[in-house]
């Protein structure tokens, strides 16, 4: 078991390795004076000019659809971390990695200029410190959605979707966990360094042992990203509000962009609430956790 869980760590390391060959993606913009697209062949120098869209809608929904089509979707991570709320022992004290992808299907000729896209992200907690180092826990969540850029005055400000989601744990018995849902999500730009995202779901929690997740998963989420002028800084809060007045699941992050040249980030997590384990979604989590982090374009309209 030791070795398969430590040859299972290294391959998600490996993994994570590659992320950058094909996370980066070329920056485009519109030269407002000449009206065409051009590609920005050093994207680490530049950042997009989301207020420079001074173009015809049909014409930059054509752009939006020539930006490539797979990507980093959620942080891809890998943590280690330890408990706030109780003693630091090999038993408390774990890992825990996240590998998320998006695949755009179709561009914007669906009815109502929507497209069709696939996600897939899985999160797994591992007792690296433990005897034997089990993975305690993975978490399977793939999705198909259909999404909308939101362009008003031919400029750029969000995209909204709708998305047919599952989620489980893979395993039988007591320790299975699983729901599906129906989630509609927004996500809006500010200005260049700040974008907010929502997201509500309607569940169907079909799992036999986990009838009451709700009550630890809430129905939404809201959630703030901030970048820095030099790009090197991007911070993260979101807010899961969960039943019962005042209960809420909060996680915030932090990343460091190692260099100028790759989305690679110093990166640490802070959670506090339940249910960011399928398993165990009952029990009260306070834990923080660093590592590194491979993170999507802070752009993307996904």
């Amino acid at each position: 078991m030791r070795r398969y869980t430590k040859l299972t760590g290294a391959l998600c390391l490996l993994v994570l390795s590659f992320f950058p060959a094909f996370a980066q993606e070329d920056l485009l913009y519109f030269n407002s004076e000449a009206d065409s697209v051009q590609e920005v062949k050093k994207p680490h120098r530049l950042r997009p000019r989301l207020d420079q869209f001074e173009v015809s809608e049909p014409d930059l929904i054509k752009y939006l659809d020539q930006q490539p089509a797979f990507g980093v979707f959620k942080d891809a991570f890998f943590t280690t971390g330890i408990p706030l709320n109780q003693r630091i022992t090999n038993e408390t004290a774990d890992a825990m990695f996240q590998v998320s992808i998006r695949q755009r299907l179709t561009k914007s000729y669906l009815p109502f200029n929507f497209f069709a896209y696939l996600t897939f992200s899985q999160k797994a907690f591992w007792d690296i410190y433990s005897e034997s180092s089990p993975l305690r826990d993975i978490n399977f969540n793939p999705g198909l959605g259909f999404g909308k850029y939101i362009i008003k005055d031919n400029k750029l400000i969000g995209a909204t979707f709708i998305q047919i989601e599952h989620e489980s744990n893979g395993k039988d018995g007591e320790d299975s966990r699983s729901w599906n849902y129906l989630s509609v999500s927004g996500k809006f730009f500010f200005n260049r360094n700040f974008n907010t995202i929502f997201k509500l779901w309607a569940p169907y929690v079909d799992g036999g042992e986990n009838k009451d997740l709700l009550r630890y998963r809430g129905i939404g989420t809201v959630s703030a990203n901030f970048l820095s002028n030099n790009t090197l800084w991007w911070i993260t809060g979101e807010l899961n509000p969960r039943k019962g007045f005042g209960n809420v699941n909060t996680t915030f992050t932090v990343g460091y962009k190692i260099s100028n040249r790759s989305n690679q980030y110093l990166y640490t997590r802070f959670y506090n609430g339940r249910g960011d384990s399928l398993l165990n979604y009952k029990e009260y989590e306070m834990n923080i956790r660093i590592g590194i982090c491979i993170k999507p374009d802070f752009y993307s309209v996904y």
